[in-house]
């Protein structure tokens, strides 16, 4: 049987999960995670998608991203992986797989939806213990390091115009984990 297909739409935005190859938790490694984000901020720069929120877990990576009108969604996703890969491995000197084929993503479907995302986005490495505080993760967007591009209209609630400041606490707690 083939691989299943992404049925995915331009424009849209989507809720991207993707694991290390055999949950290997190569990211607690601060230079590999930082590598893993200036490859994400690259890619975003270079116009290939659009980068909403983040976060860079020791095993695993969820992004919140629109693709761009010339890139699809996976496209997007294999210019993250594979060039991550690239450049982790010229640095290290390492040649062993980093990701397995394929990722999860979920349709962003309104402002709702996107708020429980985000959420996910920024309170993951408080739910694993990692920091006590979602922007004392340093390899997400929680942090506020990392320059974002804003939500796309049509998910912000109504009368937001620009990118909330700071982390709040999550809309709903016992969804949080369902949504992650």
């Amino acid at each position: 049987m083939g691989r299943l297909r992404h049925q995915t739409f331009s424009g849209a935005t989507y809720f991207v999960t993707t694991k290390t190859r055999q949950n290997i938790s190569l990211f607690q490694v601060h230079e590999v995670a930082e590598t893993l984000i200036g490859k994400m901020l690259e890619y975003r720069d270079k116009g290939s998608y659009q980068l909403h929120e983040s976060v860079v877990m020791p095993n695993h990576l969820h992004l919140l991203i629109t693709a761009g009108l010339s890139t699809s969604l996976a496209k997007a996703v294999q210019l993250v992986k594979g060039g991550s890969s690239h450049e982790i491995h010229r640095v290290r000197g390492t040649g062993a797989p980093i990701w397995p084929s394929g990722f999860h993503e979920s349709t962003v479907r309104d402002h709702r939806d996107c708020k429980v995302k985000i959420d996910c986005i920024h309170f993951n490495p408080a739910v694993a213990k990692l920091p006590e505080r979602p922007q004392d993760w340093p390899f997400g967007s929680a942090s506020g390091k990392y320059q974002l591009d804003p939500i796309p209209q049509g998910l912000r609630p109504l009368g937001i115009q620009a990118r909330d400041v700071g982390v709040e606490a999550p809309t709903n707690t016992s969804s949080l984990k369902e949504a992650c």
